[in-house]
């Protein structure tokens, strides 16, 4: 398949990591480690949970700060991942045709998900707690940070009774001042929060900032179904936990989307007139223009950025490489083209690189954590 027809499947389905490259270690009230549960053999039903309907989308045409739910849960608070990918569903999906391998898919991510409601539930009813633990096999060392790393299920979500898992990467208390900001990062499509670990030590520690990654509905240790809605519902109660429980005010956000992330974060900057800044990064500017430019299929796009991004009131930085064949620059161009002129700040157009190697290699992570310091320091 090309890398064109990878892209275009990113964009429009999503591939969370099987299995995750990360897990949350449950501890109880003493400090115990509980023993993990089985997402494939159970799937206890709640009765309200047969009830959710996660395609009704009522409540994503408005959008108010709604910090009830994220304090109820404060208080009780890719390409490696294919070559882990369980044998068992590699031999379901190749002998089945592809509408038999997606409704068996569907069926499993659905039971999972009524699953992992009551588990969720129940954790934050009994005051359970994570610890963070990283798949260092796969990910090898992961780089260090002098700060706190806090995993956390966020929620529940309203419409669907699901929890959100995250990582906060919060600097010492010394180096938080009244001007600190916090970037809400979300990420790409086959990855998870795991996967992405290292680069938020990064970002955290070098451009002085708190990091909150959190992984979608159907993602990792998240709860829910990977669906368009849902990121939308996921980006909104992760962004109301993280003013109630980090920031106290909506200007000290920085929303980060990555690939399949500016989806979000372009819906969610759409929304919020007092949010810091946004962050593009290989963004497209819509789902199906990734496979073509004609508008004939509109009616089945996803995540439309390029009409979005019109209605952003706040700074938007867009990072793309000049060499993305599975997302080409012109997306990026024509949503820096379409960003309000008082909200423009300069892009960063990467000579030769791609869609995912902007930060490979030491002088470019050094050149993108410049760029991204040059960048918040502007926001103040």
């Amino acid at each position: 398949m090309s890398d064109k027809r990878n892209a275009t499947c990113g964009a429009l389905t999503f591939f969370p990591p099987e299995p995750a490259l990360y897990k949350f270690q449950r501890v109880d009230k003493n400090g115990n480690e509980l023993p993990d549960e089985d997402d494939e053999n159970n799937h206890d039903e709640d009765p309200e949970l047969n009830n959710v309907n996660d395609d009704d989308d009522s409540e994503l045409g408005t959008f108010e700060i709604d910090t009830s739910s994220s304090r109820n849960n404060a208080q009780s608070t890719q390409r490696q991942r294919q070559k882990q990918q369980q044998p068992t569903t590699q031999q379901r999906q190749q002998s089945q045709d592809p509408i038999a391998a997606m409704t068996e898919r569907s069926t499993r991510l659905r039971a999972r998900a009524k699953h992992r409601a009551v588990m969720d539930a129940s954790d934050a009813t009994n005051g359970i707690t994570y610890n963070f633990i990283p798949n260092t096999e796969i990910l090898g060392p992961l780089p260090s940070f002098h700060g706190s790393v806090t995993a956390v299920k966020i929620g529940p979500q309203k419409k669907t009774g699901s929890y959100i898992a995250a990582l906060l990467y919060k600097l010492p208390q010394g180096e938080i001042s009244s001007s600190t900001k916090t970037i809400l990062y979300s990420h790409g499509n086959a990855t998870d929060v795991g996967a992405m670990s290292g680069l938020q030590a990064i970002i955290a520690k070098h451009v002085k900032c708190n990091v909150l990654v959190y992984d979608y509905s159907g993602y990792g240790e998240s709860g829910g179904v990977p669906m368009e809605k849902n990121t939308y519902r996921d980006i909104k109660l992760v962004y109301e936990w993280v003013v109630e429980n980090v920031t106290q005010h909506e200007s000290k956000i920085i929303l980060y989307g990555q690939s399949v992330g500016s989806g979000p974060s372009c819906y969610l900057a759409s929304r919020r007139e007092n949010v810091g800044g946004l962050i593009l990064h290989s963004p497209f500017t819509s789902g199906m223009r990734v496979l073509t430019p004609s508008r004939a299929l509109a009616c089945l796009d996803i995540f439309p950025n390029i009409d979005r991004i019109k209605n952003v009131s706040c700074p938007v930085f867009i990072i793309h490489g000049k060499k993305d064949v599975e997302v080409p620059i012109e997306h990026g161009m024509a949503l820096q083209s379409n960003v309000p002129e008082d909200c423009k700040r300069d892009p960063w157009w990467v000579e030769n690189k791609g869609h995912n190697d902007i930060c490979d290699g030491s002088e470019m992570i050094k050149e993108y954590v410049r760029r991204l310091e040059v960048f918040v320091c502007s926001l103040d």
